[in-house]
């Protein structure tokens, strides 16, 4: 939907700022505030926000009919294949508003290439505002029909997790398996996955962000689930690692380990700690039993319409967590040629705690 509240409060930055031109170009955050959701690719797709009259949508001609039937209130103009867009943008902000004193951009997503057509059009617009940091700001605190969007996408990854343990079985594929879960969630109407499925065996889960292959999974081996599901906009994000058949004394021995670091670290969230201080929680568990150098990546990350958002939870970010956040907690340990583990919720700050997105169960499953 239309995030009027979050346009208002950008407007606001813009007049603090003396900006009376927003550019957004990252199509995720296009979603966020028009309420059109689009992955435009090569193509161009803009949304133009001025500081008092109306903003426009900017759309590659075959996507605009679905714009103009997405709760976007305002105008959208397209434009073909053939043409020049960003000589139909300049145009349109001409026509619109007259050339901009000063525009604010998403300094962290424009290209250099459509940075230098506006400069070029534009000579005596200052372009120096930058927006990544407010949009930051803007998505670290989730509303209450936010926070519902995540727990419906929660819900349905627990629904993959289920689908997802139920195929496996020793001499089965990876990729296997993850075509059975998208199979399965797609006739349910869950249309998107948040990211590539993962579903990784044996050795194959000591790489953190592996890929699902024709690898078969073997009697006695963990296998590693990490998926993801898109409920109006907004991502989920879990990990679970299970057991097909009886695992080894070792096996058990770090995924164990691995519990304990997750849920220390989501237990201590509150309000108040920062994000440097959960990340050593976690890692102070790990590092304890002597697999530090094996935990080779941040703690965890924001979540809300896309899967990597603002704030890291990372070793020496003094950003302090507060009520309504919403972030991962995915601490795991990774064993070159041996096994890999991850754990992982993502959860919602509250006054006092969290709570978690997710509820398949975090012991481990042995099927």
């Amino acid at each position: 939907m239309m995030n009027q509240e979050k346009l208002n409060e950008l407007r606001n930055w813009m007049q603090t700022n003396g900006v009376d031109l927003a550019y957004i170009s990252d199509a995720s955050h296009i979603g966020y505030f028009s309420g059109f959701e689009s992955n435009p690719m090569e193509r161009v797709l803009a949304l133009f926000i001025p500081l008092e009259k109306d903003p426009f949508l900017f759309a590659p001609g075959l996507e605009v009919e679905d714009a103009k039937a997405s709760s976007f209130e305002y105008d959208v103009v397209g434009y073909l294949d053939s043409q020049d867009p960003f000589s139909l943008i300049i145009a349109e902000i001409n026509q619109r508003y007259g050339a901009p004193k000063k525009m604010a951009l998403e300094k962290n997503q424009l290209v250099l290439d459509r940075y230098a057509r506006l400069n070029d059009a534009f000579t005596n617009t200052d372009f120096s505002a930058d927006l990544t940091p407010l949009i930051q700001e803007l998505q670290l605190y989730k509303t209450e029909t936010e926070c519902q969007h995540l727990i419906e996408a929660g819900s349905t990854a627990d629904l993959a997790f289920e689908i997802g343990f139920r195929h496996v079985r020793p001499g089965i594929t990876e990729e296997e398996v993850v075509a059975e879960i998208e199979y399965e969630l797609k006739k349910k109407g869950i249309k998107e996955m948040s990211f590539p499925t993962e579903v990784l065996a044996g050795p194959n889960a000591a790489s953190p962000h592996g890929t699902p292959g024709k690898n078969t999974i073997k009697e006695n081996e963990l296998v590693l689930f990490d998926l993801g599901t898109i409920v109006n906009g907004y991502c989920s994000d879990a990990t679970r690692t299970i057991a097909c058949g009886k695992p080894t004394d070792h096996q058990k021995d770090i995924y164990n380990i691995v519990l304990e670091a997750q849920l220390k670290a989501q237990a201590a969230v509150k309000p108040g700690i920062t994000c440097g201080e959960l990340d050593k929680i976690a890692r102070d568990v790990i590092a304890g039993h002597g697999y530090g150098e094996y935990f080779n990546h941040r703690l965890g990350h924001g979540i809300g319409t896309t899967i990597h958002e603002f704030p890291q939870i990372v070793g020496g970010n003094d950003l302090v967590i507060k009520e309504g956040m919403c972030f991962s907690i995915e601490p795991g340990i990774y064993l070159p040629n041996d096994v890999g583990v991850r754990i992982e919720d993502c959860i919602y700050v509250t006054k006092d705690g969290c709570i978690p997105f997710t509820k398949t169960s975090k012991e481990l499953q042995i099927l």
